[in-house]
């Protein structure tokens, strides 16, 4: 008779380890970006920190995507394996307890084992959104400062949604990759590029399967100069074909970059935020 099957593995004590999913907000302004570094300030770090806290053990983390230095989370998804058995809001209100005020969970659930595949905050992800807050006005405001990027030209929006035109569905975007990309394929599919302005204050949404090291705020930067008159909305169609990093606007500052949210499959029912609006955005 065959043994059964556990889909996740056994912890020390040889129970079966529970995949906890958890919903991540983040302030990145004053953070290295999410990733562990020697340094200790990152997001991860933190959220590790509070994690072996909250379990009385080492918890490693693993999130759907990576963000940098400066870059904000309005909802990361985070997956954790542990022996631990508490109720979901008790993982909600534990680990918040022990993570500093720009860091926090907004929500929390274990998801099951799955006979064909596992939950997998990255690899089960389908696709991502990304927004870009620009304040455009020709003073800056101290008032954003960390929380939206800047462009002192005014900026036209149909030339900026024109141009974004040309990005949207499959590409090879080298044109927007950071030298410093490890993905083994430049391509990607864009599924929508939204440009809405509300005041001095411009969006940029952009959907796809995934992204490229620093592509949004390459894109962004692209972007803007199509909106400034700079160049006209056909000249991003060239730099996407071009595939040549230098032919590009140069990386955007990430103060005004969230990662908005992530799509996965109804089947694992996540409870994520219904929104991925900017709350303090009216």
């Amino acid at each position: 008779m065959l043994a059964p099957v556990l889909f996740f593995s056994l912890g020390k004590t040889g129970f079966e380890l529970k995949r906890i999913v958890l919903g991540v907000q983040y302030d990145g302004a004053s953070w290295h970006g999410w990733q562990t570094q020697l340094t200790g300030n990152t997001v991860q770090d933190r959220l590790e920190q509070a994690l072996k806290k909250f379990t009385q053990a080492d918890v490693a983390t693993v999130c759907a995507g990576r963000t940098d230095a400066g870059v904000h989370a309005i909802e990361q998804v985070v997956h954790v394996d542990t022996e631990v058995d508490r109720e979901t809001f008790s993982w909600v209100r534990g680990v918040n307890a022990s993570l500093p005020s720009s860091i926090a969970v907004r929500w929390a659930c274990e998801v099951k084992p799955d006979p064909l595949a596992d939950f997998h905050a990255r690899f089960s992800a389908t696709a991502r959104t990304y927004q870009y807050v620009l304040y455009n006005h020709p003073v800056r405001s101290p008032l954003l400062k960390g929380k939206a990027g800047w462009a002192f030209r005014p900026l036209a929006i149909e030339p900026m949604r024109s141009a974004a035109r040309h990005l949207v569905g499959t590409h090879d975007f080298s044109a927007f990759r950071s030298s410093e990309c490890q993905a083994k394929s430049p391509v990607r599919t864009m599924h929508d590029i939204g440009i809405e302005r509300r005041g001095n204050i411009i969006i940029f949404t952009l959907h796809a399967n995934a992204f490229l090291h620093h592509m949004v705020r390459n894109i962004v930067g692209s972007l803007i100069v199509a909106g400034s008159g700079a160049q006209p909305p056909d000249w991003l169609s060239e730099v996407l074909h071009g595939k040549d990093r230098n032919h590009a606007a140069p990386t955007f500052m990430p103060d005004g970059l969230y990662l908005a949210k992530i799509d996965y499959d109804s089947k694992w029912k996540l409870p994520q935020e219904v929104t991925s609006t900017l709350p303090w955005i009216v």
